[in-house]
């Protein structure tokens, strides 16, 4: 009996092909996310668009989910940008102990106010501190954004609420696309 591995070569191909095409689709939706996400910033306040024109580097995590029930956890993607263009990506994992309860979902971003502040972020192993502050965005807060370290950390509520009385801090893990 002959065999010919035609057949299944063929479907190697193939499903390669697919997964490289639906891995760009995901990707592409990805950064259209962050995108809106930029631009819901921009909106909720004007002032955020002069923010990231005068950073060094900034990374939005367009979609950040949080829950709660004693012990807490958040966890979403960004995309990193430096002098406007896209550098990296990144991920954020929280973990909160303390009173909560609830579950919301926001935009994140992380403005660098320096290049050492970026540097020190796309080392890969990035933390804030459970007592950093972030600023909820409301129209006329990003005029009075403080930088803590050459870091500024600015919220945009989505959907959800929270109770919290909790300790906790942000990890950030950064992955070059330069340098894989």
């Amino acid at each position: 009996m002959k065999t010919s591995l035609k057949p299944l070569c063929l479907f190697f191909i193939f499903l390669m092909t697919f997964t490289f095409v639906r891995a760009q689709d995901e990707r592409e939706e990805f950064l259209k996310d962050v995108k809106e996400a930029k631009t819901a910033f921009v909106q909720k306040d004007p002032a955020m668009s002069k923010l990231f024109a005068s950073v060094e580097a900034y990374a939005i995590f367009p979609n950040v989910g949080k829950g709660a029930y004693i012990i807490g956890g958040a966890a979403g993607n960004g995309a990193v940008y430096q002098s406007g263009n896209l550098i990296g990506l990144a991920k954020l994992r929280q973990v909160d102990v303390g009173a909560q309860i609830g579950g919301q979902a926001y935009s994140q971003v992380l403005l660098f106010e320096n290049e050492a502040a970026v540097n020190r972020f796309k080392q890969g192993k990035y933390e804030v501190a459970a007592n950093a502050s972030a600023v909820i965005l409301e129209e006329g807060a990003a005029s009075s954004i403080n930088f803590r370290d050459g870091v500024a950390i600015v919220t945009l509520p989505k959907a959800g609420a929270m109770v919290e009385i909790s300790v906790g801090g942000q990890k950030f893990e950064y992955q070059d696309f330069r340098n894989p």
